[in-house]
């Protein structure tokens, strides 16, 4: 691991407070390959239970219950559930949808259909797409993709990634704003991502972190940010949280509700967006064995 526990050293998210160490082994497993990586998405629920059993029975995450939490574990990301009602969905904020890839789309749909999950495919992409059996793939190419509501209006999207070994993974994170270009120079200047080929008439820009795309639309339509939604944050890992707390002050950004747990010797951050979108800073998720 690129990190060593180290005393006084802020370390992780509030989240894993009382999370057992051998809990979340080798959850961040792109957490050696840079100093940013994706670390956690964090959902507000109406019923805590309902979205477990949808990321856990339909979508193949596992369940940890830690100190009252509920976590949901994917390979390089972790899913904390709160149970706070959302002030409404995924669709219409700045973190429109979350994107998990499969190496079969087929058998996941069939589980999310049987679970009672409303498959929105056709209304998620251009109508001159050819959609069946609520999958779909780009008219100019790509791989075929899928797209799910779950509870309290969550919008997922499947990517069906072939020669996958992992049965399930993150795989995008899928950001719109007014001016998608703007958004992504912002993620690339704050966190260091790589800014993707960018193809005339592409739909999304990207800009990529270790095991992890960061899509970006032009929204057609005004957006809100996404705190108090069902996606409330969005959450990266660091190398060196000091340094990047004093990198973020010095571009004008005001990292709030900065705090320590002395016991555990950990510290959180948050900022946000310029478009409104709720960012957790944490360090030490990839340190839990």
């Amino acid at each position: 691991m690129r990190r060593a526990l180290r005393a006084g050293r802020p370390l992780a998210c509030l989240a894993l407070l009382f999370l057992r160490v051998e809990a979340a082994s080798a959850q961040l497993t792109s957490a050696t390959d840079g100093p940013v990586v994706y670390g956690h998405h964090h959902v507000n629920a109406t019923s805590v239970q309902a979205h477990t059993t949808f990321f856990v029975d339909g979508l193949g995450g596992a369940p940890i219950t830690v100190g009252g939490r509920s976590i949901i574990r994917f390979p390089n990301v972790l899913v904390f559930v709160r149970q706070q009602a959302p002030s409404g969905g995924s669709v219409g904020t700045t973190a429109d949808h979350l994107g998990l890839s499969v190496p079969d789309l087929r058998p996941v749909i069939g589980r999310l259909r049987a679970g009672g999950y409303r498959m929105i495919t056709r209304e998620s992409v251009p109508a001159d797409w050819t959609v069946r059996d609520d999958i779909t793939m780009s008219p100019a190419g790509g791989r075929p993709i899928a797209f799910v509501l779950g509870p309290d209006d969550l919008k997922v999207e499947l990517v069906e990634i072939a020669d996958q070994t992992a049965p399930v993974a993150l795989q995008h994170v899928h950001f719109f704003a007014p001016n998608r270009d703007e958004m992504r120079a912002w993620y690339v200047k704050v966190f260091g991502a790589r800014a993707g080929a960018s193809a005339p008439g592409a739909r999304f820009l990207t800009a990529s972190l270790p095991g992890v795309s960061l899509n970006f639309s032009a929204a057609s339509m005004p957006v809100v940010g996404t705190k108090g939604r069902v996606v409330d944050h969005v959450g990266f890992e660091i190398d060196d949280f000091p340094a990047f707390l004093r990198k973020v002050e010095a571009m004008g950004l005001t990292p709030e509700q900065v705090r320590q747990v002395p016991d555990l010797g950990i510290a959180i951050a948050f900022i946000t967006d310029p478009w409104g979108t709720s960012i957790e800073l944490t360090e030490g998720l990839d340190a839990i064995r």
